[in-house]
């Protein structure tokens, strides 16, 4: 096993979570892969300081996740579900993206509105401040897993029907195309990794603690002109990115 530091007290981030992210990460680095099991909760009570009733509720929280899975007789074993490798390159596309590593891509739309650009998106979107822009919150997933949850923005003025095209086609690509724009780059990536918190939780289906990786992206047409600006929250550990230059 390798050696961890004792969990940190008075941080305000509880004992249990502080415990789930470290063996989540322990899972992640292949820590375990030599029995594929989680070390017993002795064992990670006396590694952590702590008592057993608190790794068990770490435990609980990454069964939760489908991470982990408890086996009685057995201990707790590792659910092994492959992460999902997304490229970012300068034609980033989802579906495309994930071809030929789940059988089944979904989408859903869950709202959609015409919304006064807030200044980050004007900026982004090279639009005047308060500009109309459209808005679309979707959900994608594979194979059932949600693996992203995004909010993007489109110029109003060029796209006025992305909201419909988008129910009708499933595909911010298919809906562009569907307005005359045939192809569009990517510009710009901006990655963090920080903790979910609540509305993520329920929309990746995520228990407390679990750790996501947040894109903000620019698109344009090859012009030049944005056309899409996206904030993309993955459930870091069902994905994996590859930056193809």
């Amino acid at each position: 096993m390798v050696a961890r530091k004792a969990v940190e007290r008075q941080t305000g981030v509880a004992l249990w979570r502080q415990i789930a992210d470290r063996v989540r990460l322990a899972i992640s680095n292949g820590d375990y892969d030599a029995t594929g099991m989680v070390p017993p909760e002795t064992a990670l009570a006396r590694e952590f300081g702590v008592n057993r009733h608190t790794v068990r509720s770490a435990l609980a929280a990454l069964a939760e996740e489908g991470l982990v899975r408890a086996v009685q007789g057995r201990g707790t074993l590792i659910e092994r579900k492959g992460r999902v490798t997304y490229p970012i390159s300068r034609r980033t596309r989802f579906s495309a993206g994930l071809g030929g590593q789940v059988k089944e891509i979904g989408s859903q739309l869950l709202a959609h509105r015409e919304v006064q650009a807030s200044s980050e998106v004007a900026a982004a979107l090279a639009l005047p401040p308060g500009a109309v822009v459209v808005e679309l919150q979707t959900v994608s997933s594979g194979d059932g897993r949600p693996l992203s949850a995004t909010i993007a923005y489109f110029p109003a003025g060029r796209f006025p029907e992305m909201a419909q095209r988008y129910v009708r086609l499933g595909s911010v690509t298919k809906a562009f195309a569907a307005q005359g724009l045939d192809d569009y780059v990517r510009v710009s990536t901006e990655i963090v990794a920080r903790h979910a918190d609540a509305e993520e939780l329920k929309l990746l289906k995520l228990s407390a603690g679990a750790i996501v990786i947040e894109a903000l992206s620019v698109n344009a047409d090859v012009e030049g002109r944005p056309v899409e600006y996206s904030r993309t929250r993955f459930a870091a550990d069902r994905m994996k990115f590859r930056i193809e230059t």
